[in-house]
């Protein structure tokens, strides 16, 4: 019962994420100014100009999903590595809600991309990804390979092997 590819997995992609959460995400430039912002410092820039709800979506979709994926994983591996037989159908849920999140986790990435293609005016205006989304993809991608290392069947082998 090895989760040494899940912690490592895990472990790069909670190191990939401080970069995402340090860098810039987003460099805006217009004719007037260029401006660059973080992935919390978006989230404030949306609340000042009004966007409550877009700024919500991205903190949540940004900063919890991420944090709480890192936590669910983490609990899973401890759980199977000191044989719990505590609340078996719950962590299986808890695991296949980590599965399902997996795949909307790079959402932040593709806005920036789609940002970054569609905002080209002529010199006029131009949005660019900056570091932090190249560390937040990978943060998501190496989350998703620990959450697909972790073997869930390890859930429930803990009531056949205890004594």
């Amino acid at each position: 019962m090895s989760n040494q590819k899940v912690w490592a997995w895990l472990i790069a992609g909670m190191i990939a994420y401080i970069p995402a959460n340090t860098y810039t995400m987003l460099k805006t430039s217009t004719l007037v100014e260029t401006s660059e912002a973080t992935i919390i410092g978006g989230v404030f820039e949306l609340i000042d100009y009004g966007n409550i709800g877009i700024a919500l979506v991205i903190f949540v979709a940004s900063v919890l999903i991420p944090i709480g994926k890192f936590a669910a994983v983490a609990y899973l591996a401890i759980s199977v590595q000191r044989r719990s037989v505590l609340n078996q159908h719950h962590r299986h849920r808890l695991f296949e809600i980590v599965e399902f999140i997996g795949r909307w986790s790079m959402i932040d990435v593709f806005v920036v991309a789609i940002l970054s293609a569609l905002v080209q005016l002529d010199g006029l205006a131009t949005i660019n990804p900056g570091i932090a989304a190249f560390s937040f993809a990978l943060s998501v991608i190496f989350t998703m390979l620990a959450a697909q290392s972790f073997d869930s069947r390890l859930i429930w082998d803990v009531d056949r092997t205890k004594p």
